[in-house]
C-alpha cells in the first residue's frame, strides 16, 4: 500500500447522523462545488487541511471501534470525498481488512474509474440529491443533475447500497412535485433503501461571517416543523 496522504479538515469521534450506527467521520479538505445552502465553506479550498496517511486514520478511527456496534463504523464526508478517491480508496480497503463498514457522503458530482473502485469497497452511499431539477443544480450548486443521475446510475450497477438525502429549501424545493420526483427515483433505483429530508438551519452563518463571505441562502427562510412534516407524509403516500 502507497503512502499517499489525504488533506483532511476535521475528524468527528462518534457521529449519529452520518450514516447507519455510531461512526467515526472524516471530513475531506476541498470541494469543487459552491452549494447556497453549504454549512462548511471551510472546506472549499483544495489548500490546506491536515495530511494523513489511510494508516494513520485507520489507527485513529479503531480507537473508537467499541463503540461502532453492528451497524456503525467509518464515513468519509467533506468538502467532498470522490475529489480524494485514491486516498480513500485506500482507506477503505484497510477497513475491508478490519471488518469496518464503509459508509461515503457525497454529492455524487464525478464518476471515473478510480471511482468506481473506490464503490466496489463501499457500504453505503449518502448521496445529496440537493434538488431534481437541471437549471437549479447550474445556479445554486455548480454542477448538473445529470452527473448525479449518472453516479446513482453506478451505484445501481454495482449494487452499493444508497440513502437519498435533500435538505428542504423553502421557495426552492420545498414543493410536492419535487419530492415526487424524488420518490420516483427511489423507487427506479433498487439500492436505494431510504431517503431523508433534512430541514435547512442557518448555523452555519457564522463561519461566513469569519470568512468575510456572503451567505448565499441566508434569506431563504427556514422550514417549519408543519411543512417537513408534509412533505414526509408524500413520501409515504
Amino acid at each position: 500500500m502507497s503512502e499517499i496522504k489525504g488533506k483532511i479538515h476535521s475528524f468527528q469521534s462518534l457521529g449519529t447522523i452520518d450514516g447507519p450506527g455510531v461512526r467515526f467521520v472524516i471530513f475531506m479538505q476541498g470541494c469543487p462545488l459552491r452549494c447556497g445552502c453549504c454549512h462548511n465553506p471551510d472546506t472549499w479550498a483544495f489548500e490546506g487541511g491536515s495530511h494523513y496517511t489511510a494508516r494513520e486514520v485507520m489507527d485513529k478511527a479503531k480507537r473508537y471501534r467499541e463503540y461502532f456496534g453492528k451497524d456503525g463504523g467509518i464515513t468519509v464526508s467533506g468538502g467532498e470525498p470522490l475529489m480524494q478517491a485514491e486516498f480513500v480508496l485506500e482507506l477503505f480497503k484497510l477497513c475491508k481488512i478490519e471488518g469496518i463498514n464503509t459508509c461515503l457522503d457525497t454529492s455524487g458530482c464525478l464518476l471515473n474509474s478510480q471511482i468506481i473502485e473506490l464503490l466496489k469497497f463501499t457500504d453505503r452511499v449518502l448521496l445529496d440529491v440537493k434538488y431534481t431539477d437541471e437549471e437549479l443544480y447550474k445556479k445554486h450548486v455548480g454542477c448538473s443533475y445529470s452527473a448525479v443521475l449518472g453516479f446513482l446510475a453506478q451505484l445501481e450497477e454495482l449494487g452499493v447500497k444508497t440513502t437519498l438525502r435533500q435538505v428542504i429549501l423553502p421557495t426552492l424545493n420545498a414543493d410536492e412535485q419535487n419530492i415526487i420526483r424524488l420518490k420516483e427515483l427511489s423507487k427506479e433505483y433498487k439500492v436505494v433503501d431510504k431517503v431523508e429530508l433534512l430541514p435547512f438551519k442557518k448555523i452555519c452563518q457564522v463561519k461566513y461571517d469569519q470568512m468575510s463571505i456572503k451567505f448565499p441562502f441566508e434569506n431563504i427562510p427556514l422550514p417549519n416543523n408543519e411543512l417537513m412534516q408534509e412533505l414526509n407524509q408524500i413520501l409515504l403516500d
